[in-house]
């Protein structure tokens, strides 16, 4: 039997007896793995627990091994901690391997796919298992913190690793921060060098920070390891939060950090009050809602040109906020609707925006064809896919005129629910676009489980290809792998006619990019179409 999958392993006799132990016991039970030699196995765990534990070691004994029962460990500080337990008896001698539950209490983390590497869940189920956890033990008379951890010299200290060290790095970096962790779980990657947990205040984290220099110390070939620096949020008036205002002040603390990382960002200035956070995150919320609510913001269309001949296809609705600043850019704002959850609400809004606009063309025709972006989150939110059918029932004549282009693909956890999302769209006559289509593995991926009528090839893949030596011959292949497929291709960021002629030569369909226009409100800025004398027109 293997237990490579174990996070601590036990040897003991028949009375329970603790032979020999290995693994990060301390982070787990507070004592190092010598210390626990000749204690008592069920001793590492809550009292309520004893029946369970005695059930568990009977069924070894009986069976002569068992898989798989769920324990609570006893913890120095934090809630008890559920972990996997596993193990086998052999003439009379017990082998018990325990493993850290993922996803181990009923929150957030169930819900979500953690990162491979690391084994930690993403901001926004930290926000909510945090504030979640936060809310608990303040109900039992304990109090705690989230402390933001950034780890200098990281990055290249993965770098000059090989793949399989680097990898199990993360991850042992990625228990260690769950072992101190309030559940086992509250804890984040917050950017390559930065990480985060939910701990209670009397944690040390001088011993936390030393764990995890002598992990990368070990790791290094040089020796060097890593500096760590640390910062708390200050949850002084945390108990009188709701747990959902707590979640987005969290959440608001970790996507400021993320951004501002690398950017001459003080650790220091994440030091500041829970509630201030929640004050910000809160108003950034409600303020966003009524840009939506109210409409704030309005349609700009950018064509897609046929590579052929020079013909608009259609056009890619692009959004434009009634900012102070003319013609800023909408990132900063659809970045924001990703973080805090809010893209779907977005999303529905502008098509509702593109039918209205499209209401005001002549009908009689397809001319004006329309792509208005949809968020592989919002994919997964029951109301707006509700309210989008909806929408489109109620305005039967946009078939034909109004296309969909799924964006942030990586948001799609359930690619065969996404698929008959894409289905239904497309039976109504609707054309499907899959944007940010590149060279990764995910993207093929994507392609197999995903039935669309076009993909667009994202600008970087092409940029890439046209520099690198077989750039050409790949970006053709993939190009004669979606003919084959019945697919479609759009290349984007064309802004020379270089890159026009290399994404002619690869034979892709239709093309975008400033080199045809920026995005406007103004179709007439698109009449003449900039720059088409590059197109072979037809006679006529």
């Amino acid at each position: 039997m293997s237990f490579c999958w174990a996070d601590l392993l036990f040897e003991m006799d028949e009375a329970g007896k603790l032979v020999f132990a290995t693994g990060a016991t301390e982070p787990f039970v507070g004592k190092k793995a010598a210390e626990l030699v000749g204690s008592n196995f069920a001793e590492l765990f809550i009292p309520e627990e004893l029946p369970d534990v005695q059930q568990f070691l009977r069924g070894v004994s009986q069976r002569g091994r068992f898989d798989t029962s769920i324990l609570k460990l006893k913890r120095k500080q934090g809630l008890p901690l559920p972990v996997m337990a596993a193990g086998y008896c052999l003439d009379g001698v017990f082998y018990v391997a325990l493993r850290m539950r993922s996803g181990s209490m009923s929150s957030a983390t169930d819900r979500v796919e953690r990162n491979e590497k690391t084994g930690l869940v993403n901001h926004e189920a930290f926000s909510e298992t945090a504030s979640q956890r936060i809310k608990q033990l303040a109900e039992m008379g304990q109090k705690a913190e989230v402390s933001i951890l950034s780890l200098e010299g990281f990055g290249d200290l993965k770098g000059r690793l090989p793949g399989a060290v680097a990898d199990n790095l993360l991850a042992r970096v990625g228990e260690t921060l769950r072992a101190n962790a309030v559940d086992g779980d509250a804890a984040t990657q917050i950017g390559d060098n930065q990480f985060s947990l939910v701990h209670q205040n009397s944690l040390d984290m001088a011993q936390l920070t030393a764990q995890i220099q002598e992990l990368a110390k070990s790791a290094d070939p040089k020796g060097e390891g890593v500096k760590i620096d640390t910062a708390s949020l200050n949850m002084e008036g945390a108990e009188t939060l709701t747990q959902e205002d707590m979640a987005k002040g969290l959440l608001y603390a970790m996507n400021n950090f993320q951004r501002e990382a690398g950017k001459g960002f003080n650790l220091a200035d994440l030091s500041t009050n829970i509630k201030t956070l929640v004050a910000k995150g809160v108003s950034e919320v409600n303020g966003f809602k009524r840009v939506v609510a109210e409409g704030k913001f309005f349609v700009a269309l950018q064509p897609i040109i046929d590579i052929k001949n020079g013909d608009v296809h259609h056009y890619e609705a692009l959004c434009r906020f009634n900012t102070a600043v003319p013609g800023e850019s909408p990132y900063r704002y659809i970045t924001f609707a990703e973080e805090t959850g809010l893209i779907h609400d977005f999303d529905l809004a502008m098509a509702k925006k593109v039918v209205d606009w499209l209401s005001k063309m002549p009908r009689n025709n397809n001319k004006y064809r329309v792509a208005v972006n949809i968020s592989g989150f919002s994919i997964g939110v029951p109301q707006y896919v509700e309210a989008l059918h909806a929408l489109i029932k109620e305005n039967p004549w946009t078939q034909g005129k109004l296309m969909f282009e799924i964006t942030e693909s990586s948001r799609m956890s359930d690619l065969e629910a996404a698929n008959s999302f894409i289905q239904a769209l497309r039976k109504k006559g609707h054309h499907v676009c899959l944007d940010d289509f590149g060279a990764g593995a995910a993207s093929f991926q994507y392609l197999s489980a995903l039935e669309v009528d076009v993909v667009k090839i994202d600008g970087s893949a092409v940029k890439n290809a046209q520099k690198a030596p077989k750039g050409r011959a790949f970006l053709s292949a993939l190009t004669e792998l979606c003919t084959r497929l019945g697919v479609e291709t759009i290349a984007e960021m064309i802004d020379t006619p270089e890159t026009l002629s290399f994404v002619r030569d690869c034979r892709c369909d239709y093309v975008q990019g400033f080199l045809f226009g920026k995005p406007s409100a103004n179709l007439a800025d698109f009449n003449p179409l900039p720059n088409i004398n590059l197109f072979k027109r037809r006679p006529g």
